[in-house]
C-alpha cells in the first residue's frame, strides 16, 4: 500500500503522480506558532512532500484525565495540507503523559531486578498492561475519528519505535501474560517442563502460576525460559501493534497503518520478520555508527529491511542528516555523506526518506541530535544539502514503485538464532551472531558481488549461493529444507555454532554441528573457543579468531580448503566443501573477518558460478544494487571510497551522477549514480 501513500503526494502543479517521499518527523508543539508558516516555506523549499506529525504529543492532546486539545493539531493538519505536504499521523501513545503515570502507577515497567522504570524519559509502559491499553485506545480512537476524512492525512503511524526502550518487563502483568503465552504454545505442563528440560536444576514446574519470567536468579535461569520469554516479549509488543492497527482499520479503512522498526546495530529485541505481516508497508529507521564498517552496516541493515519487506518497496522513516546525540562520541558527517546514507536506502528499496527530525530542537534529550533545519537555520550547509536532497529525489521519481532485483548470493538472518547464540553459559561470550553476518557481507562488497539478506522465510532456491552464518537454531524442518536446496543444485555455506539445538534450545546430540551434520559430512566432538585476542593461523594464510572446532571429515565427498596451521588443533580442518546431489554445503570453522573472507569466498564461489557484475577492475570501490519496475531496472552505484572511481562499459541513461563525452560514469568521493536500462 506504499504506492497508494505515494500517489496522494502532491508534486508540481497538483500531479499526483508516483514519486519518492521527502521529509521528517515534526514537532511543532516544540516552537511558537509564528515558527510554523515558516517552517512549511522551507519545507516546500526543500522539495518536503511528507512529515509525521504528534509522534510525542499525548500530553499536549490530553493534558488531564478527560481533557482534550485538538485545536493545534487541527492548525498545523490544515496549514501542511495547504502547502501540499502529506501527514504520516503518529498515533502519540509513545510516551504516557505526566498525568496517566501518576493516576496508575502499575503501567511503569520493572526490571528484571525488580526496579520500577519511572517517568522523565519515554517508553514507560508495560506492553502487556491492561490499564495502559485502555487509555492509549481511546486516544487512538479519538485521534482517528476526528482526522478520518482530512485532506493532509496519508498514513498512520503507530506508537514509535516499538520496544526501543520497553522490550522486557518483568513486571506482574508481563508474568500473567507470559502464563498465558506459554499455555497457547504448550498447552500442557508436560509439554512445558520438557521444552524447558526442567528435569535440571529441580526446576520441575506443578502449576502453571509457579511460572515467572526471566527474573533475577541466583545464577544463569533456564535457556529455554530465557529463549521463549524474547520469543514473550516480541509477541507481546506485535500483539499491541495489532491493538492500535486494528481500531484504526476500523475507522479509517482505506489509510495505511505502518509503525517503525530499528533494523541496526544491537537492535534484537524484536523480530521484525514476525512483526512484518501485521503493517500495510513496512518502515525503518536507522543511524550510522562510526567504525571500520559503518557504511557497510547501513547497507546490511537497509537490505535486510528490503528481505523483511519481501522485496517490496519501504519507508525509511528517520535517519539523520549530520550527528547524533546518543552516542559516546557524536560525529558530524562529511560533505556527500548525507547524500549517499539517502540513497543507500533507496537502492535497497525505500521509496521515503525522512529524518529525524525537521528542526533542531532547543531544548530536551535530542537538542545535541542534527536536523534537517540545524540550530544554524536555513543560511547552513546542512540545509543546502538537505535542499539538493530534494532536488535529487524529484529527479528519481521513476523508481518510486519498483522492487528491489534478486541477486544470486542471498545471506540468512535469523533472528532466533541471533536471540539463542548470545545467551549465557556458552562456549563463549564473545560471540556476536549480527558481526558474523555483517562480516560475510563486507567480504561480499569487497569483492564487487551484490548479495540479499533474506530471512529463512524467504524463498531460498532463488539464491545460487546461500550464506547462513551461526545458524544455530534449525529445527528439523529447516534442516531437511536446507538439505533439499544443496541437493537441488544450491550451494550453501555455514559456520562454527550452527545447527547446534532445535526449536526448545535443546542439543541434537551425535556431535556438532548436530541438525547439519550429515549435510556437511563432517563431526566435531568439542568446541574450540579462543580467548580474546588469541589467533590461529591457517594453511591458506589467513587467521582465525573466536572460534575452533575440531573437525572430524566423515564423508570421503568432503573436501578440505582450508586446515589449521598453529593452535590445538594445527592439522585439522578448518574449511570444508562436500559435494551434496547437484549442489554442495560448505562449513567454515572460524572466524576470519572480513579479510580472510574476501580471500576465501572465491573458493565457495566458483562451483556456484556467481562473480562481480561490475566492469573489470572495479571491484569493491563501488557498491552495486539494481531495483526493476516496468519496462526498466535501475543501476545504483555506489562509491564506497574517498576517492574517485571511474566507470567504464556501463550502458543505459544516467539520472543522477556524471559521464565524460566517452560515456565513463565518474563517481566523485561518496558518490552515487543511477542508470536506466530498458528491459524487456
Amino acid at each position: 500500500m506504499i504506492s497508494t501513500l505515494l500517489s496522494q503526494l502532491n508534486g508540481p502543479d497538483g500531479d499526483r503522480t508516483p514519486r519518492l517521499a521527502y521529509g521528517a518527523d515534526y514537532n511543532p508543539e516544540q516552537w511558537p506558532r509564528e515558527v510554523w508558516e515558516e517552517d512549511i516555506r522551507l519545507m516546500r523549499e526543500a522539495g518536503v512532500n511528507i512529515v509525521s506529525v504528534g509522534i510525542f504529543s499525548w500530553a499536549r492532546i490530553q493534558p488531564a484525565q478527560g481533557q482534550w486539545d485538538f485545536a493545534w493539531l487541527d492548525d498545523v493538519m490544515d496549514l501542511l495540507h495547504a502547502g501540499g505536504i502529506g501527514v504520516d499521523l503518529a498515533t502519540a501513545t509513545a510516551s504516557p503523559p505526566p498525568w496517566l503515570a501518576t493516576a496508575h502507577p502499575e503501567i511503569l515497567p520493572v526490571t528484571a531486578s525488580g526496579e520500577t522504570v519511572w517517568p522523565g524519559a519515554r517508553q514507560h509502559w508495560r506492553p502487556t498492561s491492561p490499564v495502559f491499553r485502555t487509555h492509549a485506545l481511546r486516544l487512538v480512537r479519538k485521534l482517528a475519528e476526528r482526522y478520518a476524512d482530512h485532506p493532509a492525512l496519508v498514513a498512520w503511524h503507530v506508537s514509535n519505535e516499538l520496544g526501543c526502550h520497553n522490550i522486557y518487563d518483568y513486571s506482574d502483568d508481563a508474568a500473567r501474560a507470559f502464563r498465558d503465552w506459554l499455555r497457547a504454545r504448550y498447552t500442557t505442563l508436560d509439554a512445558l517442563n520438557h521444552a524447558w528440560g526442567t528435569a535440571f536444576w529441580s526446576q520441575y514446574y506443578s502449576d502453571w502460576d509457579q511460572i515467572l519470567p526471566p527474573r533475577l536468579a541466583a545464577s544463569h535461569p533456564n535457556p529455554t525460559q530465557q529463549l521463549d520469554f524474547k520469543r514473550f516479549s516480541s509477541d507481546a509488543l506485535k500483539a499491541y501493534l495489532r491493538a492500535e492497527r486494528d481500531l484504526l482499520r476500523e475507522i479509517t479503512p482505506e489509510v495505511p497503518v505502518t509503525t517503525n522498526f530499528m533494523v541496526m546495530g544491537r537492535t534484537k529485541g524484536m523480530n521484525y520478520a514476525d512483526w512484518a505481516q501485521e503493517i500495510d508497508f513496512v518502515s525503518n529507521d536507522h543511524y550510522v555508527s562510526p567504525g571500520p564498517q559503518d557504511r557497510d552496516e547501513l547497507s546490511f541493515s537497509a537490505n535486510l529491511v528490503s528481505g523483511i519487506a519481501g522485496g517490496r518497496p519501504w519507508f525509511l522513516m528517520e535517519h539523520s542528516t549530520s550527528a547524533v546525540n546518543w552516542q559516546p562520541v557524536n560525529l558530524a558527517k562529511r560533505p556527500g555523506d548525507l547524500a549517499r546514507d539517502s540513497l543507500l536506502h533507496v537502492a535497497h528499496g525505500a521509496d521515503a526518506v525522512c529524518f529525524f527530525q525537521w528542526r533542531q530542537s532547543a531544548a530536551g534529550a535530542e537538542k545535541y541530535h542534527s536536523a534537517m533545519v540545524p540550530h544554524a537555520g536555513p543560511d547552513s550547509e546542512v540545509f543546502r544539502a538537505v535542499t539538493a536532497l530534494g532536488g535529487t529525489l524529484r529527479t528519481l521519481a521513476p523508481v518510486a514503485g519498483t522492487e528491489r532485483e534478486p541477486a544470486r548470493v542471498g545471506i540468512v538472518f535469523d533472528w532466533e538464532s541471533w536471540w539463542a547464540s548470545e545467551q549465557d553459559s556458552h562456549p563463549t561470550s564473545l560471540l556476536d551472531y549480527r558481526r558474523e553476518a555483517l562480516d560475510w557481507y563486507s567480504a561480499l562488497l569487497a569483492l564487487g558481488i551484490r548479495a540479499d539478506v533474506v530471512t529463512p522465510q524467504a524463498d531460498l532456491d532463488r539464491y545460487q549461493l546461500l550464506i547462513t552464518p551461526v545458524l544455530h537454531v534449525v529445527p528439523a524442518a529447516l534442516a531437511k529444507e536446507l538439505t533439499r536446496y544443496a541437493e537441488n543444485g544450491g550451494h550453501l555455506v555455514t559456520t562454527y555454532f550452527s545447527g547446534v539445538v532445535d526449536e526448545n534450545d535443546h542439543i541434537w546430540l551425535g556431535g556438532y554441528p548436530g541438525a547439519l551434520r550429515d549435510l556437511l559430512g563432517i563431526r566435531v566432538e568439542e568446541f574450540g573457543p579462543l580467548l580474546d585476542g588469541d589467533t590461529v593461523a591457517l594453511d591458506d594464510a589467513a587467521t582465525g579468531t573466536l572460534w575452533t572446532d575440531r573437525i572430524t571429515v566423515t564423508d570421503p565427498e568432503v573436501e578440505v580448503l582450508a586446515r589449521y596451521r598453529t593452535g590445538t588443533y594445527a592439522g585439522h580442518p578448518a574449511v570444508t566443501r562436500r559435494a551434496v546431489g547437484r549442489g554442495s554445503a560448505a562449513y567454515v570453522s572460524t572466524r576470519l573477518g572480513p579479510d580472510g573472507l574476501t580471500a576465501l569466498l572465491p573458493k565457495l564461489l566458483g562451483p556456484a558460478a556467481v562473480g562481480s557484475e561490475l566492469p573489470d577492475g572495479v571491484g569493491g570501490d563501488v557498491e552495486l544494487i539494481v531495483r526493476r519496475g516496468a519496462g526498466s531496472r535501475y543501476l545504483f552505484l555506489v562509491n564506497r571510497t574517498d576517492g574517485t572511481v571511474p566507470l567504464t562499459g556501463l550502458a543505459g541513461e544516467l539520472l543522477i551522477g556524471r559521464a565524460e563525452d566517452d560515456g565513463t560514469v565518474v563517481l566523485s568521493p561518496r558518490d552515487v549514480a543511477v542508470l536506466r536500462q530498458p528491459t524487456r
